[in-house]
């Protein structure tokens, strides 16, 4: 094994990037329809077709995921990555002549203020993006400055994507794979208590009461844990939510009204975990997990 995401049997990542603009898009595409579910932890995200993931709605698969950079510009990756995965014959049947109609979720960070050329016009780079991220799907899932990653700051150090995976108590494999932007520091170890760091308040402006003081909205953690261990949907979404918890054991501050930070959790298995105790091992190691790929992400190891 390779200790990186894509090691989850049945799923496939694509990344690219725009050197000028600083900016990026990763693609998750999986073999079959996959069982997906978020849990949103931050105070400003920005998100495409997570009501879906409910356990209480009525689709019960997913056919691929965007995680880019771009804020809300970037939500149009999603929309190309419907188009190619439609024109592949990818998505729910919903009759003879007409188009598949794919469900893809997505998840954008705010990097529209790190410095690189975002002056686009009517042209942002993000469908552009999603179709270079869907032709290198399965060509390399690596850590390191790009895709949803390429430009990200993390803190006072630059960000990037972390890839790292594990094999489960059952044999199963889990993978994570976590965009990292936070407003908050991250940490090779564990945070230190005591005065909380602000680098990207200091670099951007303040949050004083003054009229027009700036804000740092530059930011936010987006990511996905995938496994090929059987989930229902509301145990993913139980895996998401204890899988924010690696978050931050590596970051300080965390999900904070600054950041979007959000979590999926795909399953790749049939059926469901029906134990609670392996549920627990899930989360927990999904956790691990996460924390090592912001490490990765940011310091190049974990």
């Amino acid at each position: 094994m390779t200790d990186c995401f894509s090691d989850c049997p049945g799923v496939r990542i694509g990344h690219a990037h725009d050197g000028d603009a600083r900016t990026g898009v990763t693609l998750l595409v999986p073999d079959a329809p996959m069982v997906l579910a978020v849990d949103v932890r931050g105070g400003g995200p920005g998100t495409r077709e997570t009501d879906a993931l409910d356990p209480s709605t009525l689709v019960e698969r997913v056919h691929g995921l965007v995680l880019a950079g771009g804020s809300v510009f970037g939500l149009a990756a999603a929309d190309e990555l419907v188009l190619c995965l439609s024109a592949a014959g990818v998505g729910l049947d919903i009759g003879t002549g007409l188009p598949r109609v794919p469900v893809v979720p997505a998840a954008i960070l705010f990097d529209l203020g790190n410095g690189g050329d975002k002056a686009w016009e009517s042209q942002p780079p993000y469908r552009r993006l999603a179709r270079e991220a869907f032709a290198a799907l399965g060509q390399g899932d690596m850590s390191g400055p790009i895709g949803a990653g390429h430009g990200a700051i993390a803190g006072s150090r630059p960000g990037g994507i972390g890839s790292v995976s594990a094999t489960l108590p059952s044999g199963h494999r889990i993978g994570a794979l976590v965009a990292v932007n936070s407003f908050g520091e991250a940490y090779a170890g564990a945070p230190p208590d005591g005065a909380v760091p602000m680098p990207k308040r200091r670099r951007i402006g303040t949050l004083a009461d003054a009229p027009g003081a700036s804000v740092p909205r530059e930011n936010t953690c987006i990511g996905v844990i995938a496994t090929d261990a059987p989930l229902s949907r509301a145990e993913a979404r139980r895996v998401a939510m204890m899988a924010h918890d690696g978050l931050a054991r590596a970051i300080r501050p965390v999900h904070t009204p600054f950041d979007g930070d959000t979590l999926f959790v795909a399953s790749t298995g049939d059926g469901a975990c029906g134990d609670p105790v392996r549920l627990t091992e899930i989360g927990t190691i999904a956790a691990d997990l996460v924390a090592r790929a912001v490490r990765r992400a940011v310091f190049g190891a974990g």
